[in-house]
């Protein structure tokens, strides 16, 4: 089983063309609003769905804008040189990791001034951000991005000789790990439905630390074999060094959520 993209681009209405990477993201956009309704209804039903829609509208676009962002600053060498692709998102280079910093803050504004507790929507949301992320990352496989080193195993991928890291040119297959990242999100997703089902004990913002945890740890784990770094620190990945971050900062959130007294 080889994978190789149909190209970027899926139709064209006129001169208008309507990218591949565009639709995934819509849909997976769509599906992180679908899982977070149908979980309200059961485990958070105090949550309006109204307040679901507002708080999506929020996260979405505060979460595009991060995750440009974020990329923009990692790459800005290059968008120095090209400024006019800033906006071009359906060309891909997004970061997740800037998504959620700015989802957070956008968060944090968002419950302070409606006077509403922070975890207990974030143990929520989570749910709909890691059910976009299992679909959101195959635009990267139409783009031919987000790749790994080379391979040759069953279901490695072809990559366009244009989209080819300088070294490995020569190279026709790499390692999908868009498709590994998909499918440790499954896995994240799972986990984190368990915790929702049997852990009835826990405090609010368990669940949401918990994702941070396990998405960090995926996304060491991803990028240890990725060829497209934008940024390296003495030669460490900037992924690997802002999931470190994200993993301490976990650590010490699920310290203090279980030595005070949250107001639930």
């Amino acid at each position: 089983m080889m994978f190789k993209s149909p190209g970027e681009i899926a139709f064209s209405i006129g001169f208008i063309d309507v990218y591949y990477y565009g639709i995934i993201m819509a849909l997976a956009i769509l599906s992180g609003i679908f899982v977070i309704l149908v979980l309200r209804k059961k485990f958070f039903p105090e949550i309006s769905s109204d307040r679901i829609f507002d708080i999506s509208f929020l996260l979405i676009i505060s979460g595009i804008i991060g995750a440009r962002f974020y990329y923009v600053l990692l790459d800005y060498r290059y968008f120095l040189k090209f400024p006019y692709e800033i906006p071009a998102l359906w060309h891909g280079g997004i970061s997740i990791q800037g998504a959620i910093l700015f989802g957070i803050l956008a968060g944090i504004f968002y419950v302070k001034k409606h006077n509403i507790n922070f975890f207990r929507y974030a143990d929520l949301f989570v749910f709909g951000l890691v059910a976009g992320q299992i679909l959101g990352r195959w635009g990267n496989f139409f783009n031919s991005e987000a790749f790994g080193i080379p391979t040759n195993l069953p279901w490695k991928l072809f990559i366009p000789y244009a989209n080819r890291p300088v070294q490995f040119k020569n190279y026709e297959f790499f390692h999908p790990a868009f498709l590994y990242e998909s499918i440790l999100s499954i896995f994240i997703f799972l986990i984190l439905y368990l915790i929702l089902t049997k852990y009835s004990n826990r405090k609010n913002g368990f669940i949401f630390y918990i994702y941070i945890i396990l998405y960090s740890i995926a996304r060491i784990l991803v990028e240890t074999i990725r060829t497209d770094s934008v940024l390296n620190i003495y030669g460490i990945h900037i992924a690997h060094i802002a999931s470190v971050i994200f993993i301490v900062i976990a650590l010490i959130g699920l310290s203090i959520l279980y030595k005070k007294k949250i107001k639930e």
